[in-house]
């Protein structure tokens, strides 16, 4: 037990929050600055913590935040992407750290990343290089400062490793630039809250960098195979390169097939463009190694999907493919492009000939099918249920509507009441996309053709539907 008072910045972040709660645990007395204590107070522990609400970006919240605090852990790392991000970054740390310092704070414990040693700063990505500088600004505050070095972390709610889950669990593979080769050596969340907890009680003359990961190192692309393994996935995972891909690009990847966003997987691919792994273990000497060793990946993986749902993608796909897969069947059993009626219909210049639309119909199913997908299980994962559950239904009324539609012009040969169909379905075509891009902007684009496409048919059925009155 003990009675001093310890400062957590960022606590509502996944690796604040479990410092925070590690802190109460062993009996710290707990003080966080938030701007919502609301948010605070929802969490596990957030009733046994002291909140002083206000923002890390000014100095007299700040030093609100710092009386008579013993210990700070400054957590907070902005994944901005303004032009002038990295200068905003050090004056948050310079706010922080003149306040711990003039509060008479005693350390000051900050979480940075991983980087090559023998690379120049400037050659790092502008967010890996905000790290490094932000660490160097707390260091050289005068306020002893433990300044841990981490990559990627492996938890169940770390940004890195939602990543990394989903895009195990959804590809069988991945095409990426070649530093998907670079090594990476991450670190299971719990390894990583033992030494920021521990880092507490370094000699007063220590102040510097720690170095801080797993057992080993490994390409991104392994790390991809090695969950697969670990989650009993036993899929082939075929990883190839790409000559360019560029981090923003590569994010917008992200966000169309994980629920990451793509101004969050940008800045955190862009990390990966460096090998980061560890270069020295002294931390280990001076505060002790984790109990029981350094976590392997595997059990780190195991730890972090303990309580979460690692078949829903597949189990998703499977169910939503099957409803569009049957939408397709009855429509096509429904649709007889031979038939004598429809050969004498008058049809306009803008009618596609009759072997374009199996191949358009076909593509288009399969993009339904997948965004769909996509779009269920993300917003499944990231907790938005309500809005899961009105996808699912916007998504079978629209299967309804398109087969709908076949039946009325095909079967019941009713041409105009066949056009009110086309509109209600181009509708709601609309409005799944509109719901896809509230998911993900990519999503949306992707699904665009399909609501496209469905335009179009209403525009042809009204042209026929003209040009053939009385039929």
């Amino acid at each position: 037990m003990t009675s001093r008072l310890a400062l957590v910045t960022g606590a509502t972040g996944y690796v604040g929050g479990q410092v925070a709660a590690e802190l109460v645990e062993r009996g710290w007395r707990v003080r966080v600055l938030s701007r919502s204590e609301k948010k605070v107070r929802a969490l596990p522990w957030g009733e046994h913590v002291e909140v002083v609400e206000g923002d890390a970006s000014e100095a007299s919240d700040v030093a609100r935040a710092m009386e008579d605090v013993d210990v700070a852990w400054y957590l907070l790392h902005s994944m901005s992407t303004s032009d002038d991000f990295v200068s905003e970054e050090k004056e948050m740390a310079s706010t922080f750290a003149d306040a711990a310092r003039d509060a008479g704070v005693s350390r000051i414990v900050y979480l940075g990343g991983l980087h090559p040693d023998d690379e120049d700063v400037g050659q790092l990505s502008d967010h890996l290089r905000s790290r490094v500088e932000v660490g160097h600004v707390l260091i050289d505050s005068g306020v002893p400062t433990a300044a841990l070095q981490a990559g990627v972390v492996i938890g169940d709610e770390s940004s890195s490793f939602i990543m990394l889950r989903n895009l195990s669990e959804r590809l069988p593979g991945a095409i990426a630039p070649k530093w998907i080769k670079n090594r990476i050596q991450p670190i299971a969340v719990a390894d990583a809250v033992h030494y920021l907890v521990g880092a507490a009680d370094l000699p007063a003359d220590v102040s510097r960098t720690f170095d801080i990961g797993g057992p080993e190192p490994m390409p991104y692309g392994d790390m991809m195979k090695r969950y697969a393994k670990a989650t009993k996935r036993w899929l082939p995972r075929i990883v190839g390169t790409a000559p360019v891909t560029t981090a923003g690009l590569a994010g917008h990847w992200i966000g169309l097939v994980t629920p990451v966003s793509s101004s969050l997987a940008a800045p955190l691919i862009g990390s990966l463009q460096h090998d980061t792994v560890v270069h020295e273990r002294d931390l280990d000497d001076l505060v002790g190694a984790p109990p029981g060793g350094h976590t392997t990946f595997e059990d780190a993986v195991r730890a972090a999907v303990k309580d979460l749902d690692t078949s829903r993608w597949v189990r998703t796909l499977g169910l939503t493919s099957a409803a569009v897969a049957a939408t397709a069947v009855a429509g096509s059993l429904l649709t007889d492009p031979k038939s004598a009626w429809y050969r004498t219909l008058r049809k306009p210049a803008i009618q596609p000939p009759p072997a374009a639309f199996p191949i358009v119909w076909s593509a288009l199913y399969t993009d339904l099918a997948l965004i769909s997908s996509l779009t269920i299980a993300d917003l499944a994962e990231t907790g938005r249920t309500k809005e899961q559950r009105a996808y699912i239904a916007a998504l079978a009324a629209n299967l309804a509507l398109n087969v709908g539609w076949n039946g009325t012009f095909f079967a019941a040969k009713k041409l105009r009441p066949a056009v009110l169909e086309a509109a209600a379905l181009a509708a709601s075509s609309a409005d799944l996309v509109r719901r896809a891009h509230k998911a993900s902007p990519e999503k949306g684009v992707v699904l665009a053709p399909y609501a496209a496409w469905t335009g179009f048919a209403t525009v042809l059925s009204a042209v026929i539907a003209r040009r053939n009155p009385g039929r």
